[in-house]
């Protein structure tokens, strides 16, 4: 009995203590898709399709590199400046800058870029999706948490009635007016709402895990959500939410569509850029080279000598007949002399036509006119998805709507049907069993009032989302 009544207590106390900051749905909704993993996985494979467009771009202007190599060579080889054979070990070097440029490839590299600038974009439209998706998650656990805090309210407010009936119960037991069985009965229903409390709490405590792991929030995190009066939540009139034109204004602002979109024009570009990789291409290309000899040399200088090679015998006089020669001074060629001396350059076009590749390029071709037609029958399944889905959210909006007047009148009803009994049970004329079965309907229509107000609100969110007017509380 204490214990029930320091739980009444703990509950009365546990309903005006705010002891954190509390989120709200556009707090909530904005830190979805800002942080939520999915979000961020999409945006990074938005950033790669970006990427991939500016090198696309890039690849239209001329190719540049330039490469240095060095080695100890040996044997039967070749010198690398004079190109004939040599038998001598020597440190060899050599540079050369290469440059390219495509000329004409029948717009098979533009079609390319055009193809990457929409995929790109259709990438930014998936990470669109994405968030919205996260959105419309994190919405409808919000509301499951105002449920169930709603329900803790409920079910706080049905055992503080109990305990106030068992307090007056108790007194006339005690009198003699009323038998033991009636303050018994009302123990046993006691400890039935403070179950019934425990399970909303409990409800709570996992619907904001939940929520909470949707945010991509450490569950260790204190973390409470603000808690507006669902009766006054806006809602926009359903007749202004009709599904024909829901849909039509669906088409122009989901993100899902507009993805589709984008990825066909993008596939479209690919089958243009497959089609002309099957023609000739004309490129132009330069070079610039040299090469170093450790080993090589220059003449620095010529020393003359004159040797006598015979002699001749003119009118009986003998003459010495000589010839010039001479030894040649060498020296070895510097490495910025002999990169000057075997400077070379070479400049050309290269013609490139296809002519058999075992049938790559023209299976690329047919694979991305196939691909066109995937997207295109993947476009319409989603836009008659998206119609069913609008009509089925409208239909479920409508029943919603009358399921929550149906639940009014019944908490109505059930809460007139409290107040007689409980007039009739103080003055004895009704039964503790039959007192705490009229409260008990009280109750399941109170719950059930809850449950389709706030399923009639995400409902009608649903349909305001699709109408392109985002979502608010």
């Amino acid at each position: 009995m204490r214990k029930l009544s320091t739980l009444a207590l703990a509950i009365s106390l546990s309903t005006t203590c705010m002891a954190q900051q509390k989120w709200n749905l556009k707090t909530i909704v904005d830190y979805a898709m800002a942080n939520n993993i999915n979000v961020k996985l999409s945006d990074v494979q938005a950033k790669i399709a970006s990427i991939n467009y500016k090198q696309s771009k890039l690849s239209q202007y001329p190719t540049a590199s330039f490469s240095g190599n060095t080695s100890i060579n040996s044997g039967n080889n070749q010198d690398p400046t004079t190109f004939s054979r040599i038998t001598q070990t020597y440190l060899s070097a050599g540079l050369q800058l290469q440059s390219s440029a495509d000329i004409f490839n029948f717009y098979s590299k533009r079609n390319t870029i055009a193809a990457n600038k929409w995929e790109a974009e259709a990438a930014l439209a998936a990470t669109d999706k994405a968030k919205n998706d996260i959105a419309l998650t994190a919405a409808n656990a919000y509301l499951q948490v105002l449920l169930s805090k709603e329900q803790e309210k409920i079910t706080a407010v049905q055992i503080q009635q109990t305990q106030a009936q068992l307090t007056n119960t108790r007194k006339q037991v005690n009198a003699g007016a009323l038998p033991e069985l009636s303050a018994s009965q009302l123990e046993a229903q006691l400890a039935l709402d403070s179950l019934n409390y425990i399970t909303a709490k409990g409800n709570t405590t996992n619907n904001l895990l939940l929520l909470q792991s949707y945010l991509s929030l450490d569950a260790a995190t204190s973390f409470d959500v603000d808690t507006p009066p669902v009766d006054q939540i806006p809602v926009e009139p359903i007749g202004n939410l009709l599904p024909d034109f829901v849909y039509d204004l669906a088409l122009k602002n989901l993100p899902q569509q507009r993805f589709n979109d984008l990825k066909l024009k993008a596939a479209e570009k690919n089958a243009a850029a497959a089609k002309a990789s099957m023609l000739p291409s004309l490129a132009a290309f330069v070079s610039l080279g040299s090469n170093y000899n450790n080993k090589s040399q220059v003449v620095t200088g010529f020393t003359p000598k004159i040797s006598p090679i015979g002699s001749v015998n003119v009118g009986g006089t003998d003459y010495i007949v000589t010839a010039p020669s001479g030894t040649a001074n060498f020296s070895k060629s510097s490495f910025a002399n002999q990169l000057s001396d075997n400077f070379r350059q070479g400049i050309g076009l290269s013609l490139t036509v296809p002519i058999f590749n075992g049938g790559q390029l023209k299976s690329n071709y047919e694979r991305s006119k196939l691909n066109i037609n995937i997207i295109q029958l993947q476009q319409q399944q989603d836009n008659l998805k998206l119609k069913q889905d609008i009509y089925t959210a409208y239909n479920a909006a409508l029943i919603a709507l009358e399921k929550l007047n149906a639940s009014k009148k019944s908490a109505a009803i059930n809460e007139l049907n409290l107040n007689y009994a409980t007039k009739r049970f103080n003055v004895g004329v009704l039964g503790t069993f039959d007192l705490i079965t009229t409260q008990n309907n009280l109750l399941r229509a109170k719950l059930e009032l809850a449950q389709n107000n706030i399923d009639y609100i995400f409902k009608m969110k649903v349909l305001e989302f699709y109408k392109g007017m985002g979502l608010k509380l």
